[in-house]
């Protein structure tokens, strides 16, 4: 719930242009939602993926191409948690297909516009992130949403550092993808580890299932 509240509050104050506001509320976010994962028993991996992810919210608070890279590496990090948490559980090939043109296909097109500077941290951190909303798949539809959403939320942001026209209201959209991937994300890897097991449940489950 206070999780919910702040989202809401962030995006409000996104959507009226409030600076003061963001700089309360999205700080917030993900140390309450780490602060949720905690409370339930939640995989370390994935509070420290949440952690890394405030620090990249931290980060961008700032305008400043040093901070936009730090706050991409914190990013960075923190899909390097969730694939850590993902596995290595089988995923389909169509989507790895689909995935990766998608990648070669915006950065394509993204790389004219990118300044030379951050081309090269933009291509890494694009392919670790499309790895990342590719393997999220393994946890179910809550999960592979979550690194889709991840990804869209990332792509508007490349889109306005290199220089494209922006639609109405992007931010917002920036930020609406983004609370709503790491939310789902947080979900899909909490069912994924209480949602399968009627077998540990149950001895004699398990042995009718085995």
């Amino acid at each position: 719930m206070a999780f919910a509240l702040a989202a809401v509050g962030e995006l409000v104050c996104v959507a009226v242009g409030s600076r003061t506001g963001q700089l309360v509320a999205k700080p917030l976010l993900m140390p309450l939602l780490a602060a949720y994962v905690a409370a339930r028993g939640g995989p370390r991996p994935l509070v420290a993926a949440l952690l890394l992810g405030w620090g990249g919210d931290v980060f961008l608070l700032s305008s400043a191409d040093g901070a936009f890279l730090a706050g991409m590496g914190c990013f960075a990090a923190g899909h390097l948690c969730y694939l850590a948490l993902f596995g290595r559980a089988r995923t389909r090939a169509d989507l790895a297909v689909g995935y990766g043109l998608v990648l070669v296909v915006t950065l394509a097109l993204l790389w004219p516009g990118l300044p030379a500077q951050l081309r090269v941290p933009v291509a890494a951190y694009s392919l670790l992130l499309a790895a990342m909303a590719y393997r999220a798949t393994a946890l179910g539809p809550l999960a592979g949403a979550g690194g889709a959403l991840f990804l869209l939320s990332d792509t508007l942001i490349a889109t306005g550092v290199a220089e494209w026209p922006r639609p109405p209201g992007a931010d917002l959209w920036i930020m609406l993808t983004y609370v709503a991937a790491q939310a789902l994300l947080t979900a899909g890897v909490l069912r994924g580890r209480t949602g399968a097991p009627p077998a540990a449940r149950s001895p004699t489950a398990g042995a009718v299932h085995d």
